[in-house]
């Protein structure tokens, strides 16, 4: 009698426990192990380790050695120099004296009108510091010697020419000029009065207040002064005078007074108020002229204001020295 076949199945291939399986099993292993060893050789830590390459490597080593010192050297010498130099310039800058800038001088001018009729009076205005200039009066008697000593000592003189004046408070001068008087008496009367102030490198008006509002007048003063390479100072006694722009439009040196430093003749405190003035207009323009007289109480209050007055950045100089 035939037998029953059965439901069992061989065991696939591969898969059994025998030694045909668990040598598949290691060639597997090993062909990973294989792998795992070749890409470590390639871009792992074994990369770095070839036979043959440690003695290069010491070379390489050796030769880099020989150079890194000197290229190390420099950069670590030169930020030691720059420091040490930074910290000497800072030193020096810490021990320079705080210099303030200069202030800017002022230039001023000091005339002294109406001398010629008192020699103590003349002496006193020479006496006093500083390049003063003085403008003596034509016609008195000791019109020439003061005009003299003061260009003995240096000074500058003007010609204090007497010009008609407006109002009853003016007084009659040797010398006026009046605008009743023809061109040639004019002219005439100018080189009597140049020729008894010997010296005299310019003209200044005394009073005029009247003269010097008519232009024409000014027009043949100005002409003849100009003739005789003279300057003028237009002591603007009158508000409306018209001798400085006469001067101006024939070309002529001229200047025009700023301040005057004693209306109050006697009046000390007032003087001094006058000469701060005059100080305040020189430092603001860089100039100014101030015109005073010889009175006692202007010449005791100039020689104190003169002592300081290079202190205060003021530079005393001849009235020329100040003529556009």
């Amino acid at each position: 009698m035939a037998k029953k076949p059965t439901n069992k199945q061989l065991p696939a291939k591969g898969r059994s426990g025998g030694k045909g399986g668990s040598f598949d099993r290691w060639v597997i292993v090993g062909i990973i192990v294989a792998l795992i060893a070749i890409a470590l050789s390639l871009w792992g830590p074994l990369r770095k380790y070839r036979p043959g390459t440690e003695k290069k490597a010491v070379e390489q080593t050796k030769k880099i050695e020989s150079v890194v010192p000197t290229i190390k050297k420099q950069p670590s010498e030169k930020p030691a120099k720059k420091e040490h130099k930074e910290t000497k310039i800072v030193k020096k800058q810490e021990d320079l004296p705080v210099v303030k800038p200069a202030e800017k001088t002022a230039f001023i001018a000091i005339v002294i009108d109406d001398l010629g009729q008192d020699l103590r009076a003349a002496q006193d205005v020479l006496a006093l510091p500083g390049r003063i200039t003085v403008a003596v009066m034509p016609g008195f008697p000791l019109s020439k010697k003061i005009a003299e000593l003061a260009r003995q000592d240096k000074h500058e003189v003007l010609l204090h020419l007497p010009m008609e004046y407006r109002g009853k408070n003016g007084k009659p001068a040797p010398g006026m000029l009046r605008s009743t008087m023809t061109p040639m008496e004019l002219l005439t009367v100018i080189g009597e009065d140049l020729d008894s102030v010997p010296g005299a490198i310019g003209v200044n008006n005394h009073e005029g207040s009247s003269l010097t509002e008519n232009r024409e007048a000014m027009k043949y003063l100005m002409v003849e002064l100009q003739a005789r390479d003279l300057v003028f100072l237009d002591s603007l006694t009158s508000a409306k005078s018209l001798a400085y722009a006469t001067a101006r439009e024939l070309g002529m040196k001229a200047a025009k007074r700023d301040v005057f430093i004693d209306n109050e003749s006697e009046n000390a405190e007032y003087i001094r108020k006058q000469l701060n003035e005059l100080t305040r207009i020189a430092k603001e323009k860089g100039h100014a002229i101030g015109i005073g007289h010889p009175h006692p109480a202007t010449i005791s209050e100039l020689r104190k204001w003169l002592a300081d007055a290079e202190k205060q950045g003021i530079t005393i100089v001849p009235v020329s020295k100040l003529m556009q």
